[in-house]
């Protein structure tokens, strides 16, 4: 049933967001930035220096990706004013049909934007490194750890990101002892970081002939992918390759060549290994880039000036200590322990819907910073 009062109501509420928002990303200055920026990329000279010119247009299209949401919102929302001004003047029933759509679409979009405004830490607008490992539990834990990387891959379909498989190692049975995978796109990094963390599934496993449940985890860790002209310290003598024959599906290639490469940074003890590529070169390439973002992201958490400094590996996946729950019986529930947010349709978040449980966690880490 659609009540015109309400409506109006909430539509006032979003007009008031909208404007929050805002006056919190600055849209005035942004919209100056926008138009220097784009002065820039005219100029004779803009691209004497590919990198600088490279950082330019990635810093263009952000803003201007930022703009054009905000812009359409704002837009959507006067323009929804106007027509409930008129429904209040004259009921009309197809037109409080479109109404309720369009202010559900709004909500949507104006949620989405706020998401986006949380977004300030350093690699918040880069790509992800996810990796995904089961604990104990044999066959059980590694389709667990397979069901997970299905879960993403969902979402990053849901929400236009692009999923590129580095490292797949597949279970003896069934699922996979590990997954690494890169998601690309604007802002993967800052929706992906909530992810991190011990995940446990219980459910009556399929692999029980007594039709037992079992209680399983995995571990989700989730790195920024570390842009190319970032510089990181790290002396050959300190990295120990290893090639191997790529395992699992991936091309004609797989399983005939030793082109899977494994990386370990002797000093910290750190292991990475991508076989997705067909040259053993390129794989290479792409395993340094990985153990870079783990050293950095090492480096940080451990608060040291360089990567020397860097002793070992601190093992910080404690099985018991999971951030959330996935229970298929004796009841249907997910719900996050950092933030409380349950919902009881477990299939569809299996599916990819995890946007609510991302953007609390987002919404709780800003309230806890400021």
């Amino acid at each position: 049933m659609f009540y015109i009062d309400e409506a109006i109501a909430q539509n006032k509420v979003n007009n008031e967001k909208i404007n929050e928002i805002g006056e919190s990303i600055n849209i005035d200055k942004l919209q100056d930035e926008l138009t220097n920026l784009e002065k820039q990329t005219q100029s004779e000279n803009f691209w004497n220096n590919p990198d600088e010119s490279s950082k330019v247009l990635a810093r263009l299209n952000a803003i201007k990706n930022q703009v054009h949401d905000f812009d359409f919102i704002k837009e959507q929302i006067d323009t929804m004013t106007e027509l409930l001004e008129m429904l209040k003047a004259e009921p009309d029933t197809d037109l409080e049909k479109e109404a309720e759509k369009n202010m559900k679409d709004i909500e949507e979009k104006l949620n989405q934007l706020e998401i986006t405004t949380l977004f300030s830490e350093k690699y918040d607008n880069s790509n992800a490194i996810v990796t995904i490992h089961p604990g104990a539990g044999g066959t059980e834990a590694m389709d667990w750890a397979d069901m997970l990387y299905r879960m993403y891959t969902r979402w990053a379909e849901k929400n236009n990101f692009k999923v590129d498989e580095l490292d797949y190692l597949p279970g003896d049975e069934a699922g996979a002892k590990s997954v690494t995978f890169l998601v690309s796109g604007e802002f993967a990094y800052g929706y992906l970081k909530s992810e991190h963390g011990v995940h446990r599934l219980v459910r009556i496993s399929p692999f029980d002939a007594g039709g037992r449940r079992h209680t399983s985890f995995a571990s989700i860790e989730v790195l920024p992918e570390i842009s190319d002209d970032t510089e990181v310290d790290i002396r050959p003598e300190d990295i120990k390759m290893d090639v191997f024959r790529a395992s699992g599906a991936g091309g004609q290639h797989i399983n005939k060549t030793s082109s899977a490469v494994r990386l370990t940074h002797i000093p910290t003890g750190l292991v990475v290994s991508c076989q997705t590529e067909r040259s053993q070169f390129q794989n290479r390439d792409y395993a340094m880039k990985m153990l870079k973002s783990k050293l950095i992201n090492l480096k940080e958490r451990e608060h040291k000036d360089t990567i020397d400094d860097l002793k070992g590996v601190q093992m910080d996946i404690a099985w018991g200590s999971q951030i959330r729950s996935y229970v298929f019986c004796p009841y249907t529930m997910v719900k996050d322990h950092r933030t409380n947010y349950e919902v009881g349709d477990v299939q569809k978040v299996m599916d990819g819907d995890l946007n609510n449980f991302i953007f609390a966690y987002l919404k709780q880490i800003t309230r806890e910073r400021n």
